[in-house]
């Protein structure tokens, strides 16, 4: 009797949710009919409040999946309204506590590619997808959403945010492709090696010693201004492939002696020393200054690359959510 009762009962479940579903086709397909008559003002007004009456009855899913077609369709028409119901999309998420998955993470991404790169309105949606996509684990944002903006920033030649993405990313090989890129289209010839240096600082600064290895690998190789190595003809890649063979073997006086040979080509730039610092403190054991020789803008671009290792296990922290130049 009780399998009965529960057969029954997921019966009726499965006829109210195709009903539903019905429901929300028939209403897409007359907003739609209203936004190719060029009724945009009304039809913006319309999925709001339909999105707010879904959201009052408990089915956040209707809610989202209609106002991210219709965030789809209003891009298409090159509508600024397309943004806020991207934002709505979001605040589905939000309030349903949905778990994060690939889809989802591809839907945002993909919201995020259609927006006007130079609109706030595309600052306040990545903060925010980023936040979401964290899961409430403190950290800056889920690897596979990071990698996808970091994709379309890309694209779109926005190579300083595209690396902020990257490094946050898994994706190591993806970097050092745009790297190259980056390197060879916007860079001085005599600069080609700082480009893959700050990277691999970078991601050793964040903990990530495997990305830092695949970027340095690879760029190295596909890069058209660096001869096969190593050894290498440029002093600091030479430097960087020791630093990555040092970080292994976890010896300080490795690690001190390395520093002290390739100070002619650290000077090249002065965050180098600050990168390398905190390396010290996250693989050798070097006890954290007392005080930093930067404050200002410099502070604050290592407070956000590198506070993180603070925390726990390198976790990042929980407060930045935002693209930042890392020059």
């Amino acid at each position: 009797m009780v399998a009965a009762a529960a057969a029954m009962a997921e019966q009726e479940n499965s006829r109210n949710g195709a009903r539903n579903r019905g429901g929300v086709q028939r209403v897409e397909g007359k907003l739609r009919a209203s936004v190719e008559k060029g009724d945009y003002y009304e039809a913006h007004q319309m999925y709001r409040t339909l999105f707010f009456r879904y959201m009052s009855q408990g089915k956040p899913a209707e809610a989202r999946e209609l106002v991210c077609s219709g965030a789809l369709l209003f891009f298409s028409h090159g509508q600024n309204s397309a943004a806020d119901l991207s934002m709505l999309v979001l605040e589905a998420l939000e309030k349903a506590e949905v778990d994060v998955a690939d889809e989802l993470l591809e839907n945002l991404a993909k919201l995020f590619s259609l927006m006007d790169p130079n609109s706030p309105e595309r600052v306040a949606f990545v903060s925010r997808a980023l936040k979401w996509s964290s899961g409430g684990s403190g950290k800056l944002g889920h690897p596979r959403l990071h990698q996808l903006l970091a994709l379309t920033l890309w694209r779109e030649q926005n190579y300083c945010e595209s690396r902020y993405h990257f490094l946050h990313s898994a994706d190591g090989e993806g970097c050092a492709h745009m790297l190259v890129e980056y390197s060879t289209s916007r860079g001085l010839r005599g600069e080609a090696d700082m480009f893959v240096a700050q990277a691999v600082l970078q991601f050793l600064c964040l903990k990530n010693k495997s990305s830092a290895l695949v970027v340095f690998t690879t760029y190295t190789q596909k890069h058209p201004s660096i001869e096969n190595g190593p050894p290498f003809m440029q002093p600091l890649l030479n430097f960087i492939w020791f630093l990555l063979l040092a970080v292994e073997g976890g010896k300080l006086t490795v690690f001190t002696v390395l520093c002290e040979q390739y100070q002619p080509s650290l000077r090249r730039d002065p965050m180098y020393s600050e990168y390398l610092d905190r390396i010290g403190q996250l693989f050798f054991g070097v006890p954290p200054k007392q005080t930093s020789s930067y404050g200002g803008l410099l502070g604050n671009l290592l407070s956000s690359l590198m506070g993180s290792s603070e925390q726990e296990d390198g976790e990042e922290s929980p407060g930045d959510s935002s693209p930042i130049e890392l020059d």
